[in-house]
């Protein structure tokens, strides 16, 4: 029977775990498993390992995202205990990942629940180890920073320098060929689809990336480069090459990317998750 990756460190929540979001997510969590476990005799222990047999969120999250990226080289059990110190270091680490799920749920139709994408989407997996990662970069430890950069880009696609500050609620969609270069910053209630590149436009050293703001939407295969900002509630069309600053709230699309909408809702588009963008003006 497979190992269960638990310890007895993690067994007991994390403090601040035992109420409030991470409780809550924690308890919803588990009902979805059980309803998954009994209805289909062939996953119970998967779900059992992953989920059902932990005492809390961050237990689970760690041990599952150890299986994940555990190699001949660092195994699950030590990727595991190195999860396990970055959260009880830097709770805010959990606290993302709530954000994070959370935010999955509420934007992508494909996650009927929170445990489809806690146990099988990809960009969420990245995302996490990018955080342990960047703690990792944070506390000096660059070498094992890149390590895990390296596996996460082996097993998921995902290639994100440990060096960027990434904040809460960020949903990368697929994952997929998404490309974050070292000195970009990403902020809150951002969503990325797969494809995305925040990169810089040549061989330059220092600040180089793109800096994209709260509640941004970066649709399918945008390109964004150099040390540009992306405004507050912007949104990069699907395939666009973006070099210049985008404002808050514009639209932007094409090769090179121009302003053709502004945003009227209020809402973050990354949470509208709308990729349509305005009828033109005029046809030629």
């Amino acid at each position: 029977m497979a190992q269960i990756l638990t310890s007895a460190r993690f067994a007991a929540p994390l403090a601040g775990e035992g109420a409030g979001p991470a409780a809550e997510l924690w308890a919803r969590l588990r009902g979805d498993a059980e309803r998954a476990a009994a209805k289909d005799g062939l996953l119970r222990s998967f779900i059992h390992i992953a989920v059902l047999s932990h005492e809390s969120f961050a237990s689970a999250l760690g041990a599952h995202l150890a299986r994940k990226l555990g190699d001949w080289y660092i195994t699950a059990e030590r990727l595991a205990d190195l999860a396990e110190a970055a959260y009880a270091e830097d709770p805010g680490i959990v606290a993302s990942a709530v954000a994070d799920l959370t935010a999955i749920v509420a934007r992508d139709p494909a996650a009927d629940s929170l445990l489809t994408p806690f146990l099988y989407f990809k960009g969420f997996h990245a995302l996490q180890w990018h955080r342990v990662a960047h703690w990792l970069w944070s506390h000096g430890r660059g070498e094992l920073a890149h390590f895990l950069q390296s596996r996460v880009s082996e097993a998921f696609a995902v290639d994100i320098h440990p060096a960027v500050p990434i904040g809460r609620g960020v949903f990368i969609d697929h994952g997929t060929g998404v490309v974050i270069g070292e000195t970009a910053v990403v902020g809150d209630d951002v969503s990325i689809l797969q494809g995305v590149t925040l990169g810089g436009t040549g061989k330059e050293h220092g600040d180089r990336h793109p800096k994209v703001r709260d509640g941004v939407l970066l649709a399918a295969g945008a390109k964004v480069l150099g040390n540009i900002e992306i405004g507050r509630f912007a949104k990069v069309g699907a395939g666009s090459v973006v070099l210049k600053p985008v404002p808050p709230g514009a639209t932007v699309a094409g090769v090179p990317a121009r302003v053709v909408g502004w945003s009227t809702s209020g809402q973050a588009p990354a949470v509208e998750m709308d990729m349509s963008l305005p009828e033109p003006e005029y046809t030629i």
